[in-house]
């Protein structure tokens, strides 16, 4: 559960619509309901391995999102076999942060440049994965909030003066300036459909740095991606 959240936390604050499954059956029902944008599947599952369920999906002609392996006790046989069925990606566990980050920015893209019957509305991305240090698997998913629509809020100034917010300059120093750091971030959030990489390249901060000024506000990445789409 502690990966499963973590990874969770981490791709929606990029901006990504997060969809999880303990165990590979909850990975086939979320298929089932629909082809996420992307998968990431987990090689230990408590019920059927990652491998199993991957050649499943080929013999029925699920398999049409890409798919991206991990594990953090697969050998290089597995790696090689996931491949040859399909997978996309194999990546070992414990995966670095831009590693991921760059997997999965890998594996959407080829979801886009993929041809695909138009959908009557949005698909959340799906993705089986990650797995625990016992045998307990995850599947999340995601999906980019360049498609979703999300409407980036922003805090324009004329004259001086804000428009659009409430922004009282009567406000003691410290509570103003804290009202125009929210809207600030709110701001670049809503730009960046929600990544906290682009928000920090775009503010100048570090990412950890971002993390905690963002809590210190009260600000919440995931919610304010979720309100704006």
């Amino acid at each position: 559960m502690g990966i499963r959240e973590l990874l969770s936390e981490i791709l929606g604050d990029e901006g990504h619509a997060i969809q999880l499954a303990e165990n590979a059956q909850q990975a086939r029902d979320a298929r089932a309901a629909g082809a996420p944008d992307l998968v990431l599947l987990d090689i230990w599952m408590p019920d059927t391995d990652g491998v199993t369920l991957l050649k499943e999906w080929q013999r029925d002609g699920l398999l049409t999102m890409p798919v991206i392996m991990m594990s953090g006790h697969a050998t290089i046989d597995t790696a090689v076999e996931a491949t040859r069925i399909g997978a996309l990606n194999f990546l070992e566990k414990p995966i670095a942060l831009q590693k991921l980050l760059k997997a999965v920015q890998q594996g959407l893209t080829r979801a886009q440049e993929t041809v695909r019957a138009p959908a009557i509305a949005a698909r959340p991305v799906l993705a089986p994965q990650v797995e625990e240090s016992s045998s307990a698997t995850t599947m999340f998913a995601a999906q980019s909030m360049q498609s979703s629509g999300i409407a980036p809020r922003l805090a324009g100034l004329s004259n001086g003066e804000p428009q659009g917010y409430n922004l009282s300059f009567d406000l003691p120093l410290r509570e103003a300036r804290d009202a125009f750091e929210r809207l600030y971030f709110e701001h670049h959030l809503g730009r960046e459909g929600g990544s906290m990489t682009r928000v920090a390249e775009k503010t100048g901060l570090e990412r950890t740095h971002l993390y905690r000024k963002l809590k210190q506000l009260g600000v919440e990445p995931g919610k304010l991606a979720k309100k704006g789409g």
